[in-house]
């Protein structure tokens, strides 16, 4: 598939890097120096009474803030809020979401993995959600929506959540720079460079202590969005982007050779034990662990992920007594060259989820509007740095008017900060204080501008289809486990193709079908 390039994303707001999904920052207690500058309660609610809300979202790490954390005090002070926040394990998070939807018993506001879920999207049609199409506009912040994110975002073109707006380009690998040096290599710009790179780490003690106990990338259980690094692997080798075009239709990915050529590289990897044995089941809680234990060496994800990775290794070695003179022991890279030469990076949509209000727990358009405020509010530059960052003089220093330097103590960021940016829309844009721009954040801001000109787009995002509804839990299980049995060895090439006429049986024939009768409509 060829590379297409989408110009009418370039508009969008980057978003900076610590707010993104999965890779929140900062925490703490104590007083903020700046927090009297802050509106009061009163001042932010007119004289009204705290506004209670519940909130569902993902969360990262195994440990997070409580209700009674220092900073959430502080937002619910500035905010005028009094906030319950239920936070569920990214790693079941898909699951949580749907039992919850299924049980009637809902949060105030819920984030929503995956707007075109079957769940979610039957939800929407049987009114249990907000139509905001018409409401967003009314709001300063929020009414700076993008159009085209707000149209990714959609369900028949009615807005059913507020986005949380994220870079387009965010996609990459990052891995252990001093373990590079130390095999004696240098950054991979091929396929068979990244190979080469991950059997050194693996074969070359990268740790330099004289044991076979460290290997090359680590990956995480296959998750809905996230793709635990596939969904970038396929792109190298020339795969499309969920759906593709041939003679004018669309064809799903997994009918390209490509894919499959991706599958056996995978394969080479999990056969030569370059990668965790354990992948299909690895908590993403626990993705980067490996890496600042060293254990492992690379991980494909988003860039931003490098320089929080290089933080921890930083406070590990420090915390251990070992740490030396060296800036940073990570570094970054985008998509790698395929068999063709080309560069193809996996984009984001623009957004990560949204955060929808059920109307089973918001009866009335007044709350509504108080909900709305509250989520329009959060994308205020103070209260972006609250929730990234925490409280000023506790867990971070304030460098100048733009930047500052994060508190060292992870435990601390851990327990009273990381994880509130998670119901932040960064709508238009990031615009609170940000971590100092050591040399790997700038790379990876730059990396993630170059990005955009090798953005392979998905041509049937903004379609919802009946089929996928109904069906689309067991046609993405079928491929899902096939592919997960190629790796490990459990089945051959003719199991895959086996697995692919299974899909087709199961309603995928009825899926292309419907996709391409919306796609030939969109082009009408």
């Amino acid at each position: 598939m060829k590379t297409k390039r989408v110009s009418t994303f370039l508009v969008l707001c980057t978003v900076c890097a610590v707010s993104l999904a999965g890779c929140s920052s900062g925490g703490g207690a104590g007083d903020s120096k700046d927090s009297s500058a802050a509106p009061s309660a009163n001042a932010s609610t007119g004289g009204q009474e705290a506004l209670k809300l519940n909130i569902m979202l993902p969360v990262f790490k195994t440990n997070y803030p409580k209700d009674d954390s220092p900073v959430a005090a502080e937002l619910e002070k500035r905010t005028g809020t009094d906030i319950h926040f239920e936070w569920v394990p990214n790693a079941s998070y898909a699951d949580k979401f749907n039992i919850t939807l299924a049980s009637g018993n809902l949060p105030k506001i819920i984030y929503v993995p995956d707007p075109k879920g079957p769940s979610f999207v039957s939800a929407v049609k049987s009114g249990a959600f907000w139509d905001l199409t018409d409401k967003l506009k009314n709001y300063p912040n929020l009414g700076q929506a993008s159009e085209v994110i707000l149209n990714n975002a959609s369900i028949n073109g009615k807005t059913y959540g507020v986005y949380r707006g994220r870079e387009l380009g965010r996609n990459g690998v990052y891995y252990r720079q001093d373990w590079l040096e130390k095999v004696g290599l240098e950054q991979p710009k091929t396929i068979d460079d990244f190979y080469h790179m991950l059997k050194a780490f693996k074969e070359k003690d990268p740790d330099g202590n004289g044991k076979d106990d460290t290997y090359g990338l680590v990956m995480v259980k296959w998750t809905a969005g996230w793709g635990a690094g596939f969904d970038q692997i396929k792109l190298w080798f020339g795969a499309p982007n969920v759906w593709g075009e041939k003679d004018g239709k669309l064809v799903p990915e997994f009918e390209y050779e490509e894919y499959v050529e991706a599958l056996k590289f995978m394969k080479k990897l999990y056969d030569e034990k370059l990668v965790n044995q354990d992948f299909a089941v690895m908590d993403s809680a626990k993705w980067t662990d490996p890496l600042v234990n060293g254990q492992a060496g690379a991980v494909i994800d988003v860039v931003d992920g490098a320089a929080r990775v290089d933080d921890k290794i930083h406070a590990a070695l420090k915390a251990a007594g070992k740490e030396d003179a060296r800036e940073h022991y990570m570094d970054v890279f985008g998509a790698l060259t395929g068999p063709d030469g080309q560069l193809r990076t996996l984009p984001t949509s623009g957004f990560s989820g949204l955060l929808a209000i059920p109307k089973s727990s918001v009866k009335t358009e007044e709350e509504l509007d108080r909900i709305l405020k509250f989520l329009d509010q959060l994308n205020e530059p103070d209260l972006q740095t609250l929730t990234s960052f925490g409280l000023e003089g506790v867990h971070y220093k304030k460098i100048d008017d733009k930047t500052l330097e994060r508190s060292p103590d992870s435990v601390l960021l851990e327990s009273e900060v990381e994880g509130l940016n998670q119901m932040v829309p960064y709508i238009p844009e990031g615009k609170g204080l940000q971590v100092a721009q050591t040399p790997l954040r700038l790379k990876q801001t730059e990396i993630q501008a170059k990005n955009r000109d090798t953005i392979v787009a998905n041509p049937a995002e903004p379609f919802i289809s009946e089929v996928y509804s109904q069906k689309g839990q067991q046609l993405g299980n079928i491929i899902n486990d096939a592919r997960i049995k190629f790796i490990v060895g459990q089945i051959d090439e003719k199991g895959w193709r086996d697995a692919i006429e299974l899909w087709k049986k199961s309603g995928g024939n009825d899926y292309v079908k419907e996709i391409n009768e919306l796609y030939a409509a969109s082009k009408s």
